[in-house]
């Protein structure tokens, strides 16, 4: 027992985003927040604690045609320019948000580019961690449009 305590009295103490994996690499970790509609597809990556903003790219920065904003081709030459960035930084490992419109009328299903972004961080080398979709569901708040009324039989 007194060993045991030894050893993990010996362990250095390492804050949440500077973990180790198997291979004994340090992670810094950060959050990708994806937004990808079928309009535009937006990239924001922040540190662990969602404050600090390191670096932002849309699919409207990558291309002057408006039709392809939300394209998979144009989501992940935006990926690709954010990792650069938070490579920068010194982020290794990324959790992953993502969001579609959602709401009371919008689609509840992400965008075309979504998928092509979260490849492209993989493939760059990022550890990717937890996958969460953040879309904002509607509680049955407002009433939506063109909603069937009479008797339905």
């Amino acid at each position: 027992m007194e060993r045991n305590r030894q050893e993990t009295d010996k362990r250095e103490f390492r804050p949440r985003e500077f973990r180790q994996d198997n291979s004994g690499k340090i992670l810094r970790w950060g959050v990708a927040h994806i937004y990808a509609s079928y309009n535009n597809t937006i990239i924001h990556i922040t540190d662990i604690t969602g404050s600090e903003t390191l670096g932002i790219a849309s699919g409207g920065m990558m291309t002057k045609v408006h039709r392809l904003e939300s394209s998979p081709t144009v989501a992940m030459s935006a990926a690709k320019k954010i990792a650069e960035a938070a490579r920068d930084n010194g982020i290794n490992a990324l959790h992953i948000k993502i969001k579609a419109p959602g709401g009371h009328e919008g689609p509840h299903n992400p965008g075309p580019g979504a998928q092509a972004i979260i490849r492209t961080l993989s493939r760059d080398g990022f550890k990717i961690g937890i996958i969460e979709d953040v879309t904002p569901i509607p509680h049955d708040g407002c009433r939506k449009k063109h909603f069937r009324r009479g008797r339905r039989v």
